[in-house]
């Protein structure tokens, strides 16, 4: 149970409402941010809380078991505050969040309400939306391996340890028209099959990356459409490296990069119907391999 402390219960008990909500935000880089959804600044032990515009603080979620607390906060990008480009850069990636109710007339009258991190952020043109998981997230993170069909190293990495520099796997390309803001059309990639980027990574000249969702063929240009926004370096005329992308599909392991002996999944895993099934009559039962 929250304890509420006597002078809160009795702020709560007057006529007139005067609570605001406030969020102490400590960022990748150290640096520490205070904003609330009140119409002016609030002081929370000493640290000056800006009003964030169109501020909106999800359901906080609680839980008394090990289940992740959770809630949201969404809200306007603001110049001084929260930018598109720290948001790029991950600075608010994994930031620790405390979201307090404190009377504005007196912010020592106060209850916390939530610790914990932020994880995935949307971004749009103008506003964000951020998750927020509770303490207990760390708990529900796979430690180790994890046995799969499918690889679980990153293409190029020293684990996969696939030499994706080469003219093969990248291609330098050029923004030659702006669809939307998460697909473009580019030139200088008319060597490449269709889909050969699919899943693969964009890295912008003028700074930052992003992945690639499908790669289309059109005539002699090549559709690139991308996960997210790229944001302000998504222009035309701007240049880009781009790398090849891969589906962690043994087939696709080998075929594409000829790299299986290097592949960190677990292909040959026996599926339901391998664990479900019976003897069958003329088959070896002595335990070895299913693939001789």
């Amino acid at each position: 149970m929250r304890d509420v402390p006597g002078s809160m219960t009795a702020a709560l008990a007057d006529g007139a409402t005067t609570f605001a909500h406030v969020w102490r935000v400590t960022r990748a880089d150290g640096v520490v941010l205070g904003f609330s959804d009140h119409d002016r600044p609030l002081s929370l032990d000493d640290l000056s809380c800006d009003p964030i515009s169109a501020a909106t603080l999800g359901a906080v979620e609680k839980s008394t078991a090990l289940s992740v607390d959770t809630a949201s906060l969404s809200g306007a990008l603001s110049a001084d505050a929260i930018t598109e480009e720290d948001l790029r850069r991950g600075l608010w990636d994994g930031a620790r969040v405390d979201i307090f109710r404190v009377d504005w007339r007196d912010t020592r009258v106060r209850v916390h309400l939530f610790a914990g991190n932020i994880g995935e952020v949307r971004r749009g043109v103008s506003a964000f939306e951020a998750e927020l998981r509770g303490l207990q997230a760390p708990l529900n993170v796979p430690v180790g391996r994890v046995f799969s069909r499918f690889c679980d190293a990153d293409l190029g990495d020293a684990r996969c340890s696939k030499d994706i520099s080469s003219s093969i796997f990248s291609g330098a390309g050029v923004v030659s028209e702006v669809l939307s803001q998460t697909s473009l059309r580019a030139s200088g990639l008319s060597a490449y099959a269709e889909g050969w980027f699919a899943r693969g990574k964009v890295v912008w000249s003028d700074g930052g990356s992003s992945e690639v969702a499908a790669h289309h063929n059109d005539g002699s240009l090549a559709v690139l459409e991308l996960l997210d926004p790229a944001g302000d370096v998504l222009i035309a005329g701007a240049a880009f490296t781009i790398y090849a992308g891969c589906d962690k599909r043994i087939e696709t392991c080998r075929a594409k990069f000829a790299n299986t002996a290097n592949f960190r999944g677990f292909p040959h895993m026996p599926g339901n119907d391998a664990i479900q099934s019976g003897p069958v009559p003329g088959d070896k039962l002595d335990g070895s391999s299913r693939l001789s």
